[in-house]
């Protein structure tokens, strides 16, 4: 008797629409049973149409979810590797400093052979930082020695002090010290939104560095030229 009721039950919601998996959900019982209970029932095209939107909604929910799970995994592995990146950098040595400088001024430094200027150009406050106080600890460069010249997009034009009061903030260079800021014209009709955080390229130079130039030119040389010759 009581097989009879939830068959009858299983057949009235087949009939509303419901999927053979909410039957079974519903009346606690095996989708087999459900299956078999409801296999000659005929659905109308709203029971379709309900079944395929909760088909396509279910796909989306799982897609989702699966996305979400992919995405929490790499959050995660970023996370780990990055610490694993910081714990194998620490205690910085005066040795540690003066080698990476010179890498770095090798990328982003004046190298050309028609100036014997002492420069570092970069947007990232973060290794002008790390340049001024290799060329203060390093190379001997006294406060006073430093020249800062801006290029920002003219798009920011009326930022200019904003920018000048930035970066003289940031280095420790007073104003008194910064050239006029460049202005840069783009092609480009990018809006840039009004909390955007662009403070342009600095451009950190050492005032009468010629001597300096050709010692940092050796130092280059010799970077490459013991790494070229390394073993293993």
């Amino acid at each position: 008797m009581a097989n009879i009721i939830e068959k009858n039950k299983a057949l009235k919601l087949r009939l509303e629409g419901k999927s053979i998996s909410e039957i079974a959900e519903k009346l606690n019982a095996p989708k087999s049973t459900i299956g078999v209970w409801c296999r000659n029932i005929k659905l109308g095209k709203k029971q379709i149409e309900r079944l395929e939107k909760r088909q396509i909604s279910g796909s989306y929910k799982g897609r989702m979810k699966f996305l979400e799970k992919i995405r929490s995994e790499r959050l995660l592995q970023t996370k780990k590797l990055k610490q694993e990146g910081l714990n194998d950098i620490k205690n910085i040595t005066k040795r540690d400093l003066f080698v990476s400088g010179i890498a770095m001024y090798l990328s982003e430094g004046a190298t050309s052979e028609s100036s014997e200027e002492v420069s570092f150009t970069n947007s990232d406050f973060r290794t002008i930082i790390f340049m001024k106080k290799w060329f203060m600890e390093i190379c001997g460069v006294l406060a006073d020695k430093f020249v800062i010249q801006i290029r920002i997009n003219e798009a920011h034009k009326n930022k200019i002090k904003n920018t000048e009061n930035y970066w003289s903030k940031i280095t420790g260079v007073p104003l008194s010290q910064f050239t006029k800021t460049i202005l840069i014209k783009s092609k480009s009709k990018k809006v840039y939104p009004k909390n955007n955080i662009y403070y342009g390229t600095i451009r950190l130079k050492v005032r009468q560095g010629t001597q300096l130039r050709r010692k940092i030119n050796g130092w280059v040389e010799g970077l490459l030229k013991n790494i070229n010759n390394m073993s293993g």
